[in-house]
């Protein structure tokens, strides 16, 4: 299994505010539908709670909470991490999308981020966890400057964990 986080993080680490994105960005967002259709998706269920609680179409949705008695149309619900990735272990592709807590459990855990650095000082109530960036290596970064419909610049970062030292 090839697990990759995929978030859109603020400058200064800020993801969420009020139970949403602080900002609107189309690019960001048509990037996540390509990268993510067709494949499995794990995200917390505050993550699924702001998605109106409905599954992201053309992917399974893996619900992570620990309340026994959540369940939900066209999703699957574990109650941990390790169940989730129990869940998707045949999947050749899995994203984790959220929340704060989902990334922190798969930082150590992941093979790959697709990140969108939103170049601005969000104000948000969620934050993307602390990563040492010289322990990934990027591999891709794409600059988009902030136009009509993209209230900040952006860049698309892909970064690939470097294999272990023989």
């Amino acid at each position: 299994m090839n697990l990759i986080i995929i978030a859109a993080v603020s400058e200064n680490g800020v993801i969420g505010r009020d139970g949403d994105l602080p900002w609107h960005l189309p690019r960001d967002l048509k990037r996540f539908k390509q990268l993510t259709s067709g494949h499995t998706i794990i995200m917390g269920r505050k993550t699924f709670d702001s998605c109106d609680r409905k599954p992201l179409p053309n992917r399974r949705n893996i619900v992570v909470t620990r309340d026994p008695s959540f369940e939900g149309d066209g999703i699957e619900v574990a109650h941990s991490m390790d169940e989730a990735l129990s869940l998707a272990a045949k999947d050749d592709t899995v994203f984790i999308v959220g929340g704060s807590a989902i990334y922190e459990m798969s930082l150590p855990l992941a093979d790959a981020m697709e990140l969108t650095r939103v170049h601005t000082s969000a104000t948000g109530d969620v934050r993307f966890p602390d990563f040492k960036e010289a322990n990934w290596d990027l591999v891709n970064r794409e600059y988009h400057e902030a136009d009509e419909t993209h209230q900040f610049a952006f860049s698309f970062l892909t970064y690939q964990r470097p294999p272990p030292n023989p």
